[in-house]
C-alpha cells in the first residue's frame, strides 16, 4: 500500500503558475498546502531554459509574453515583477517580397497612418483604429470580471450595452467582423491571427471557438497589450513559487500524481517511493483530459487538439528585411507577421485541415532581446545577439504521430525558416550563433514535443477549447466552484489551471478563482 502522507486542506495538483497562484493564496489564508509537481522544476509552461549549450542566453522556453496577469493577483501576493511595453505592436510585410510592409508604432500615430498609405491601404486606417477601439470597449467591460464570480451572458452583455458589437464578436463569427470592418486583405489577416493562435479554426468557423481565442487576446489588462516579463517568464514563476512557499505551501517537484480517488486522496510517486495524501479539496492544474484519466474515469473524454509549432532562436544580429526602408528593430520590436494575410490564413488552415502542412506557413516572431536585453549574457550583449521566438501557426496536432515526429518536426522547422526567410534580404541561417558543440541555435517544439514535455494532451496550451468568460443564462452557479467557474464535475476536486472557465494562457486567473472558490466554500460551511 501506498505510504501516507497524512491529511491536508489542500493538495494542488500541478506546480504551474496557476496551481502555485492558487497554492499561495491558500496558504495565506491559513490552509495547509501541498504542491505536488511532476517535473523536476516547478513552472509548466512558464519557464525560462538555457537550451544551448555554451550560451548565456535564457529563453522563456514555452510562453513568451503577458497581458492576462492582472494587477490584483500581483499586488495581493506581492509579486515582485516588471513587464515592458513594446513601442511598436506589430510589422506585416506584404507578400511576396515587394519590399512593403504595414508598421503598427504605437509611439507615433502618423508614422502608422503612412504606413497603411504605403501598402495601399489608406482607406482601412480609421476602420482599423475604430474596430480595436470597440474591442477596448469589450476589454473594459470584461477585464474587472475575471477575478470575481462569474456573471452570466445577459448580464455581459447589458453591462457592455452595445448589442450590435455584441452580436458581432459573441453571436456571429469572427471572419465576419473581419471582413466586415476592413477592405485590405493584410490588415484583415492582422485582426485575424489573434483568433488563431493555439486555435484551429477557419474564420468563419461556426462553433466560434476563433471568437473565444481573439477575445482572450484583446481584453487583457483592460487595454488587449501584451508585455515583456523583463528577466523572463521563468521570473513570474519564481515569484509566485517564492510567495507560496513563504505563506507555508509545501512544494514537492519530481512528484508525478498517478490516480486521483472520489473522496479526494490523491495517489502519487516521489523519491522513488508510492505514496497517498488526502485533502478536503483538490485543486488540479492539469488538462480535464488528464483529470478524467487520473480519476480512471469510464466515460469517453474529448482529447483536446493543439495548433502550433514553436522555434526558438538565437542570432549574431537581428536579420536584415527586405523592406530596407525599415530599421530591423522596429520590425522585430513589436510582433512581426509573416504571410499572414487573411487569404493565407485561410488557405493554410485548408491545407492543413486536408492534412498537409501549410506552406506558406504563418508565422508570428517575437524578439525577447530587444525590450530586455537582461535574458542574455554580457558576451551575448555585448556582441549584438539576440533572440527570437517562432510560433508557426495552423499546425495541428493530427500532422504528428510518434512514429513521425523526428522527421516532422524537421519538416516544421524547415517551413517555418523558408516562411521567414521569404520577408529578409538574407537567409537567416547566416545569422543563427552556434553552440558549444557547433549545432545551430535552433531549438523546435512540435505539439508531440509540448505534450511529452508538459503532459499538455495534443500539445493544446490552453488545455482544451477556451470557453466564454461568462456563463449562460441558465446555468447552475450554485456551488462555489461553479460560481467561480472551476467546477470539475467531481465533488471536492476543482480545475485551477487553463481548464477552468477563464483560464488560458499564463494569468493566475484559473488560479486565484479556484482559490476563492475553496475559501467561499469553508466560509459556507462554517456558517451554515
Amino acid at each position: 500500500m501506498a505510504g501516507y502522507t497524512g491529511t491536508r486542506d489542500v493538495v494542488v495538483v500541478g506546480g504551474g503558475h496557476n496551481g502555485l497562484t492558487a497554492a499561495a493564496y491558500l496558504a495565506r489564508a491559513g490552509l495547509s498546502v501541498v504542491v505536488l509537481e511532476r517535473l523536476n522544476t516547478i513552472g509548466g509552461a512558464a519557464v525560462s531554459a538555457r537550451p544551448f549549450v555554451g550560451r548565456d542566453a535564457r529563453l522563456s522556453r514555452y510562453s513568451y509574453l503577458v497581458s492576462l496577469l492582472p494587477r490584483r493577483i500581483i499586488d495581493d501576493l506581492g509579486l515582485d515583477l516588471r513587464f515592458v511595453r513594446r513601442r511598436y505592436s506589430s510589422y506585416t510585410p506584404v507578400p511576396a517580397g515587394n519590399g512593403r510592409g504595414l508598421l503598427i508604432d504605437r509611439g507615433d500615430p502618423e508614422v502608422t497612418h503612412a504606413s497603411f498609405q504605403r501598402i495601399g491601404a489608406g482607406r482601412d486606417a480609421a476602420a482599423f483604429a475604430e474596430l480595436y477601439a470597440d474591442t477596448g470597449r469589450v476589454a473594459a467591460t470584461l477585464w474587472p470580471s475575471m477575478t470575481e464570480p462569474l456573471r452570466t451572458r445577459s448580464e455581459t452583455r447589458a453591462r457592455l450595452g452595445d448589442d450590435e458589437l455584441w452580436s458581432a464578436l459573441f453571436e456571429r463569427p469572427l471572419g465576419e467582423f473581419v471582413t466586415g470592418r476592413l477592405t485590405d486583405d493584410l490588415v484583415r489577416g492582422v485582426v485575424l491571427t489573434d483568433g488563431l493562435i493555439g486555435t484551429f479554426a477557419a474564420a468563419h468557423e461556426a462553433n466560434l471557438v476563433q471568437n473565444r481565442c481573439f477575445l482572450y487576446h484583446v481584453i487583457g489588462g483592460g487595454t488587449g497589450d501584451w508585455d515583456v516579463p523583463v528577466g523572463g517568464m521563468g521570473t513570474v514563476t519564481d515569484q509566485l513559487a517564492r510567495a507560496a512557499a513563504a505563506s507555508g505551501a509545501e512544494i514537492h517537484t519530481g512528484a508525478e500524481v498517478t490516480a486521483i480517488e472520489p473522496g479526494a486522496v490523491v495517489h502519487y510517486t516521489h523519491n522513488g517511493a508510492e505514496r497517498r495524501v488526502a485533502a478536503h479539496h483538490v485543486l488540479v492544474n492539469v488538462a480535464p483530459h488528464v483529470l478524467a484519466r487520473l480519476m480512471a474515469e469510464t466515460r469517453p473524454s474529448t482529447r483536446p487538439e493543439g495548433c502550433q509549432v514553436k522555434v526558438n532562436l538565437l542570432l549574431g544580429r537581428l536579420p536584415a528585411l527586405r523592406d530596407s526602408s525599415l530599421d530591423p528593430a522596429a520590425a522585430f520590436g513589436g510582433t512581426l507577421h509573416i504571410n499572414e494575410s487573411f487569404t493565407q490564413l485561410e488557405q493554410a488552415y485548408q491545407t492543413a485541415a486536408a492534412g498537409q502542412l501549410p506552406a506558406p506557413m504563418p508565422c508570428e516572431i517575437y524578439c525577447h532581446s530587444i525590450t530586455d536585453p537582461s535574458i542574455l549574457g554580457d558576451e551575448l550583449n555585448a556582441a549584438g545577439a539576440h533572440t527570437l521566438t517562432v510560433f508557426g501557426l495552423h499546425v495541428p496536432d493530427r500532422l504528428v504521430t510518434a512514429a513521425t515526429n523526428d522527421g516532422q518536426r524537421a519538416r516544421m522547422e524547415r517551413a517555418v525558416l523558408d516562411s521567414v526567410n521569404s520577408v529578409l534580404a538574407e537567409p537567416i541561417e547566416d545569422v543563427v550563433l552556434t553552440d558549444a558543440q557547433g549545432k545551430p541555435c535552433i531549438e523546435t517544439k512540435t505539439t508531440l514535443d509540448i505534450e511529452q514535455a508538459l503532459n499538455m494532451p495534443g500539445g493544446n496550451i490552453f488545455h482544451g477549447p477556451l470557453a466564454w468568460p461568462f456563463a449562460e443564462d441558465d446555468a447552475d452557479l450554485g456551488t462555489p466552484a461553479r460560481g467561480w467557474g472551476v467546477d470539475s464535475g467531481y465533488d471536492g476536486i476543482l480545475l485551477c489551471g487553463s481548464g477552468a472557465v477563464r483560464g488560458g494562457a499564463v494569468s493566475g486567473i484559473g488560479g486565484h478563482n479556484a482559490a476563492m472558490a475553496v475559501l467561499e466554500a469553508r466560509n459556507r460551511s462554517r456558517t451554515g
